[in-house]
C-alpha cells in the first residue's frame, strides 16, 4: 500500500474501461489484474461502451484513475467526449487519465494537450504504469 493510500485509509480506486467498438480487451484484462495485484481497487466497464457510460461510471464510482484502453484507432474522436463529460461533472481535475493502446506517436500531444496524463503503448513495463499511477494520482481531500 503505498503512503498516499495509507494517509488516506482506502485504496487507490480505478475504472479500466472499453470505450466504442473495439473488442480486443486482453489488455484491459492484464492491466486489471496487474493493478488489483498492486492493490488497487480496480472496476473493469467491460467491452463496447459509450463515451458517456464511462463518465457516468467514473463519476458514480469516484474513481481516482481512469484507464481507457483503445485499440481501434478511434482515440481522437472518444477521448475528448470523456474529458469534457468528465469535466461536466466537475470530475476531471480530481481524475487521472491514463490510455493504453495503439495510439500513433502524433496523436499523443494532443490527447496529453486536452488533460490525458499518460499514453503507454503496448509493451510498457506493468511497473511502470503502476508507479506511475502512486506518484501522480490527485490528492482527493
Amino acid at each position: 500500500m503505498s503512503t498516499q493510500e495509507r494517509e488516506e485509509g482506502r485504496q487507490i480506486r480505478c475504472l479500466i474501461a472499453k470505450v466504442g467498438l473495439d473488442g480486443h480487451d486482453r489488455g484491459a484484462h492484464v492491466i486489471s489484474r496487474a493493478f488489483r495485484d498492486a492493490g488497487f481497487e480496480v472496476i473493469y466497464s467491460g467491452l463496447h461502451r459509450a463515451p458517456d457510460e464511462i463518465v457516468q461510471a467514473a463519476v458514480q464510482e469516484d474513481v481516482d484513475v481512469l484507464g481507457i484502453s483503445i485499440l481501434s484507432g478511434a482515440h481522437n474522436t472518444l477521448i475528448p467526449k470523456i474529458v469534457s463529460g468528465l469535466q461536466e461533472y466537475d470530475a476531471f481535475e480530481d481524475t487521472l487519465i491514463l490510455v493504453g493502446g495503439i495510439v500513433p506517436d502524433d496523436d499523443r500531444e494532443e490527447l496529453l494537450d486536452m488533460g490525458v496524463a499518460a499514453v503507454f503503448g503496448p509493451g510498457t513495463p506493468m511497473a511502470d504504469t503502476i508507479e506511475f499511477v502512486r506518484e501522480n494520482v490527485h490528492d482527493r481531500e
